[in-house]
């Protein structure tokens, strides 16, 4: 999917996304202690580190760890930290990497600046020489449920096969997924 499509299809939603946007923010102002907006440092395209937003769901004395390796990552979560990711609206501030051209909507999910293993196993397949999703191929066949080495077999299956129609076509499977909430762990 090119850029004009991508910003196109937020620029159509943007009445939607303002409103979840507004109303989340609120809950977190006014809900929790800390910023509303997080900041991570991730691995975009070529892998070039970029700092990615999302609305936060954990407390702000969270190490900075991907959270499958963090023990016992639902303490750490705050009230409403679950369903924002469950129902993945705390990814609804990635829009905005989208408009700054370091991430598009679809595409391998962009590791934290300190998940080695998955960077370099990205890096050896070439999947590090396209922008980093919002949502991926390796999204919709897992996400939380799958290995670092099944994600990145996905991600090269994405590389590979990589258009424009199979891009909508993640787009509206990532739609099913988000309302059945399936394999979304925390």
């Amino acid at each position: 999917m090119n850029r004009y499509m991508e910003i196109l299809i937020i620029v159509s939603l943007s009445p939607i996304i303002i409103f979840l946007f507004s109303i989340i923010s609120l809950v977190l102002l006014y809900g929790t202690k800390g910023k509303i907006i997080y900041f991570s440092k991730r691995v975009g395209i070529n892998s070039k580190i970029f700092i990615m937003p999302k609305f936060r769901t954990m407390r702000v004395d969270t190490p900075q760890l991907a959270t499958h390796l963090l023990r016992e990552p639902d303490q750490y979560l705050t009230f409403i930290g679950k369903f924002l990711r469950k129902s993945s609206l705390d990814e609804l501030p990635q829009l905005i990497s989208i408009l700054y051209g370091d991430m598009s909507l679809v595409g391998p999910r962009p590791a934290l600046f300190n998940q080695y293993d998955l960077i370099n196993k990205r890096k050896s397949l070439g999947i590090d020489k396209i922008k980093p999703g919002i949502t991926g191929w390796a999204q919709i066949n897992g996400r939380d449920d799958i290995s670092i080495d099944e994600k990145v077999k996905l991600d090269q299956y994405y590389l590979n096969k990589k258009n424009t129609m199979f891009d909508i076509k993640i787009l509206f499977l990532t739609i099913l997924k988000i309302f059945k909430f399936k394999n979304i762990s925390h």
